[in-house]
C-alpha cells in the first residue's frame, strides 16, 4: 500500500474524504479520525463538505423563516426545492470527486470552501 506525503495510508485518506460526504455526523467521525492521521487530500473533501452542509443548513433556515409569508410562501417553497436539487448535485459531484481519490473542487463553492477554511481543518 501506497502512503502519502505524510505517511498516511491513501486509502485511509480516501475513506476519511468518503465518508465526510455521508451527514454532520459522518464530516464530525471524519474530522476526528483526520485529526488523528493528518493528510492533504481528506482536508481538501472535509473543507468542501463543510462549507457544502452550512449552506445547506443556510437554506433551510431561511426557507423555514419565509416559509409562512402570505401569498408567497408557495414562492420561496419552489425556490429553495431548486437550490436543493442544485445543492444536492453538488454534494454529488464532491462525493464522486472523493470515492475517484480526486482533489476536484466542487462547482461554485469548490475554491471558495479552501480559502474559507484553510487554518480550520
Amino acid at each position: 500500500m501506497e502512503t502519502g506525503p505524510q505517511g498516511i495510508n491513501d486509502n485511509e485518506s480516501k475513506t476519511i474524504a468518503v465518508i465526510s460526504y455521508l451527514t454532520p455526523i459522518g464530516w464530525i467521525i471524519a474530522y476526528v479520525m483526520h485529526h488523528n492521521n493528518k493528510s492533504v487530500f481528506a482536508s481538501y473533501h472535509l473543507r468542501q463538505t463543510l462549507l457544502l452542509m452550512l449552506i445547506s443548513l443556510g437554506v433551510y433556515v431561511v426557507q423555514t423563516m419565509l416559509l409562512f409569508i402570505p401569498y408567497i410562501g408557495w414562492l420561496i417553497t419552489l425556490f429553495s426545492m431548486v437550490l436543493n436539487i442544485g445543492l444536492l448535485v453538488l454534494w454529488v459531484i464532491g462525493l464522486i470527486a472523493a470515492i475517484n481519490g480526486e482533489e476536484k473542487p466542487i462547482p461554485l463553492i469548490g475554491e471558495k470552501a479552501q480559502l474559507l477554511f484553510a487554518k480550520i481543518v
